[in-house]
């Protein structure tokens, strides 16, 4: 079982508490790749490979509308050399990177296409790229890279896609048991339509879990995650069909009030629309006990991987709440990660 941690990069603190997340016993750091709402996340990981051994670096995740398969091939091809093997891509649509700076999201056929020339680029092929035939020349009398491939899914379609091409999938539905299993159940389903062995991907689930000793200050730290979760589910044009009751009313809603300018932070105008109650159905609240009780239901299920969603008491400036999400996430990682490592 694996845990990652998601933290948006700061300069002047990642690195130091990419050494601190590493200590507390999560093998994965996860860097947001959103340019308007964060810091660069590649050079910043680059920074935190030399502050860590052990501690696998990625985005959390970057996107085919603002990085170039090349660029972020070459990006993450330096990561991976100067970690000593350590880089893993995780991608998917995007969203808050596009949407302020006024474009779509990319299709699922897109990213799948983007998913192919950035695993040929970083194997040192060649790629046809508008009639040129483009390739990573600097790594030419290199060992090709072995860089995982994560991509977030949200809809039906991009499991099933990630399923084909991925080499993990990562869940990013919320935590309540019946959307990891309605997730689980696409993506097996297409595994068995394909052939392809269970065996030869990994998946697992973004979480959005707050461990306190005080359940309601927990609840109010999960509100915002359980809001910009949900509006996944919302995005624009999105089906709600296949949704449970309990989200389909807040991704409705979401889809037209969702307040994009507080994207991952706290004072949103759309958090009104999320209660306490949905707080607790659709995200991980509360002390140790809890926490590993709702997360033992989800692991049962078959997740491999969780990636921790947490939050911050701290709101600003930008690399204090940042400070403040990984004090928090010591409560997860001393009290609830050993549960599952026995």
């Amino acid at each position: 079982m694996e845990f990652g941690a998601v933290m948006e990069p700061s300069p002047g603190y990642t690195a130091p508490l990419a050494t601190e997340i590493e200590a507390l016993g999560f093998d994965i750091l996860l860097c947001p790749d959103t340019q308007n709402l964060s810091p660069d996340p590649i050079g910043q990981l680059s920074l935190a490979s030399q502050t860590t051994t052990t501690l696998t670096l990625g985005t959390g995740v970057t996107n085919p509308i603002t990085r170039d398969a090349a660029v972020m091939a070459c990006a993450l091809g330096t990561l991976d050399i100067e970690s000593g093997g350590r880089a893993i891509c995780g991608i998917g649509r995007g969203d808050s990177s596009a949407a302020h700076i006024g474009v779509r999201s990319s299709t699922t056929a897109e990213l799948r296409r983007y998913i192919e020339s950035f695993r040929a680029y970083v194997n040192g092929e060649e790629v046809e790229r508008n009639g040129k035939h483009s390739k990573l020349r600097w790594l030419e009398g290199q060992a090709a890279r072995s860089i995982a491939i994560d991509v977030a899914c949200t809809g039906p379609k991009t499991i099933e896609m990630a399923a084909d091409v991925a080499d993990r999938i990562t869940f990013a539905v919320g935590s309540a048991p019946e959307r990891i299993a309605w997730a689980m159940a696409v993506a097996e389903d297409r595994l068995r339509t394909t052939g392809r062995s269970r065996d030869s991907i990994q998946i697992g689930a973004y979480v959005n879990i707050i461990c306190d000793p005080d359940e309601q200050n927990a609840v109010n730290l999960g509100r915002m995650i359980s809001g910009m979760v949900a509006h996944f589910a919302g995005m624009k044009n999105a089906s709600l069909d296949h949704l449970p009751n309990q989200l389909k009313k807040v991704a409705g809603q979401l889809q037209e009030g969702y307040d994009m300018q507080k994207h991952a932070q706290d004072g949103g105008s759309h958090l009104s629309l999320i209660s306490d109650e949905f707080v607790d159905w659709f995200s991980i609240c509360g002390p140790p006990e809890k926490c590993i009780t709702r997360l033992q239901v989800l692991v049962d299920l078959g997740l491999q991987h969780v990636y921790q969603l947490g939050g911050s008491p701290i709101a600003h400036p930008h690399g204090e709440r940042q400070r403040g999400m990984v004090k928090q996430a010591g409560f997860f990682a001393r009290d609830v990660i050993p549960h599952f490592r026995k």
